[in-house]
């Protein structure tokens, strides 16, 4: 593959980008996802950043918590159901932790809320 069929941002900018998750990193990401055609980079970012933190000897609950927490209070309601597909893609415990913030966020909800009958 030569530079030229290389994505923009690579998975590995991103997944840097959510670990980080600074205020300017905040900004970046919420930029790439006004973009729909950005949202394949997005995803792969975040599976890397999840892989990262299931292949690491600490593991940081709390922060990926916070991510999915934020990440579900930010993102757009087409990203929702692939942010939670990819959150239970994994039985790891970062995953799991993932997942947790992203249940908190009350995302999946806001556009899907539940049937009462």
């Amino acid at each position: 593959m030569d530079d030229s069929m290389i994505p923009f941002p690579d998975r590995d900018i991103v997944a840097e980008k959510l670990a980080a998750l600074s205020e300017t990193d905040k900004s970046y990401l919420a930029l790439l996802m006004e973009n729909a055609a950005q949202d394949e980079n997005l995803l792969d970012g975040l599976r890397r950043h999840l892989d990262l933190a299931a292949g690491s000897r600490f593991l940081n609950s709390l922060k990926l918590d916070n991510l999915g927490f934020w990440l579900g209070s930010q993102a757009p309601d087409r990203l929702q159901i692939r942010l939670m597909e990819t959150a239970r893609s994994g039985q790891h415990p970062a995953y799991q932790a993932f997942r947790t913030g992203l249940d908190r966020s009350g995302g999946l909800e806001k556009v899907y809320p539940p049937v009462i009958r």
